[in-house]
């Protein structure tokens, strides 16, 4: 037990001056927080130093007492992060436990602190200093991903392989080209960051319990400090608004969304039967029975962990959908969904920016797979538009010709010339120039393109942009 706990009876919360009976022992253990809650230690002792400076820019501490609180506060992070600092369970909560502890070392002037604020209050904003922060890191690791991303696009620029649409072979394209579309999902991911972060950089510290508060505060001085873009501007809002947690998991379940997506075809790439491309043996592991498995776990174990994002998100949206102004204690359950997704959105995003550059590719593979389902049938219905034919003429044309593909084993580039013209006598020779791989891929030059001229541009105009 603490030196604070000896010192307070069963019933002498912080605030129970009101209640004549102790609460129950496991309704304590029930309601209290402090097992989780005590991660935002950091952003609770910010926030409480800033208010503190602005109670004496506004009279109400001395500047004597400041300092108290300062160097109080100071040893306080120090005793935390040395492993010295007793967590109490009947303090219930990160605010209490560092209010009890300031005040056991500073005395009378550690009850002061709490002027002009709430727990409601106070523990909005450290959830949004803790969160603008991690949306950071977040932001951080999209942008080594993008990186990762780019490299590997401009050094797979020309090598080929089949693009898919229902899983099946659909048309060539590059794999440059297939790194730059995960590029640019990442580029929504990054914006939809950047968006919540300014809700998320909005400080509700001084609306108090729910109404404000009578004392003189400086809200605006306060936000300044603490570097919020503005201070709320409704005291019922700011205590109960979990609007920004919401966003907050929501853009991250698109991340995770886009992440597993990327995970699936890393899966079916890896696999003998694709042999597209190879993961670093570091970033997988093998079988307890089967000698010979190379798994690729940590994408497989990306694309599980999608769910427990998405289930925060409805875990947090419920939480909310019946809510009452202003705070209710339900609103104490928004931290661990919101620290889950945080904690599972990084440790996802760096194991794939660690991944990413150290792939290498099967390019044989990708060519063998990408001569397979006819995947230049579309540049034959284009080359016959060039000849004047209407395109659903075409298109019927190149059908019969697949079809015959298909009865002798033959794709379209191995048919003789005479073959192709049994199907239409507008086909010359010059036909398997757009027949080949090659051809194929660099015929589409222009804006959004698969060929390797349009990869590397939008190569280098990625570069400029990070």
């Amino acid at each position: 037990m603490s030196n604070i706990e000896k010192n307070l009876n069963e019933a002498d919360k912080l605030w129970g001056g009101r209640f004549t009976e102790s609460t129950d022992a496991f309704v304590e253990a029930f309601t209290a927080s402090i097992t989780f809650d005590k991660r935002l230690y950091k952003h609770d002792i910010a926030g409480s130093k800033a208010h503190a400076k602005m109670l004496q820019k506004v009279g109400i501490l001395t500047r004597q007492e400041v300092d108290d609180i300062d160097k109080g506060l100071d040893e306080i992070i120090e005793d935390i992060e040395a492993g010295n600092f007793e967590w109490s369970i009947h303090l219930e909560d990160i605010h209490m436990n560092i209010e009890a502890r300031l005040t056991d070392k500073i005395g009378i002037t550690g009850k002061k602190l709490h002027t002009g604020r709430s727990r409601n209050d106070q523990v909005a904003t450290d959830i949004r200093l803790w969160l603008r922060e991690q949306i950071d890191l977040i932001s951080s690791e999209v942008k080594r991903l993008q990186t990762g991303l780019v490299e590997l696009a401009e050094r797979e620029a020309e090598t080929i392989l089949p693009g898919f649409t229902h899983l099946q072979v659909a048309q060539p394209i590059t794999f440059g080209h297939h790194m730059m579309a995960w590029y640019e999902m990442l580029v929504r991911d990054f914006e939809r960051l950047q968006d919540c972060r300014k809700r998320v950089n909005i400080l509700p510290l001084g609306a108090a319990a729910l109404a404000g508060t009578t004392y003189p505060i400086d809200r605006n001085y306060t936000a300044e400090l603490l570097g919020f873009d503005r201070a709320s501007n409704n005291s019922l809002d700011s205590v109960s608004d979990r609007d920004f947690a919401i966003e907050f998991i929501s853009a991250a379940s698109l991340i995770m969304m886009h992440l597993s997506r990327f995970s699936e075809e890393l899966v079916l790439w890896t696999s003998a039967q694709f042999n597209f491309i190879n993961l670093p043996d570091r970033f997988c592991t093998g079988s307890s029975i089967m000698p010979q498995k190379k798994n690729p776990d940590v994408p497989e174990l990306v694309r599980g962990k999608t769910g427990r994002v998405y289930g925060n998100l409805i875990s947090l949206l419920t939480i909310m959908k019946s809510q009452p102004l202003a705070y209710n204690k339900d609103n104490q359950e928004d931290k661990e969904p919101l620290f889950d997704t945080v904690d599972t959105l990084l440790g996802s995003l760096r194991a794939f920016a660690d991944m990413m550059p150290h792939i290498t590719t099967n390019k044989d593979s990708m060519r063998q797979a990408a001569m397979q389902g006819f995947s230049t049938a579309t540049d034959l219905a284009d080359y016959l538009v060039g000849k004047d034919m209407p395109f659903r003429d075409a298109h019927e044309v190149v059908g019969n010709a697949v079809a015959y593909g298909v009865e002798t084993g033959k794709d379209l580039s191995e048919m003789s010339l005479k073959e192709l013209q049994k199907f239409s006598a507008v086909i010359g020779e010059e036909v398997f120039e757009v027949l080949t791989l090659e051809g194929s891929v660099s015929a589409r030059d222009h804006l959004g393109g698969t060929a390797p001229a349009q990869v590397l541009a939008r190569v280098s105009e990625a570069k400029k942009r990070s």
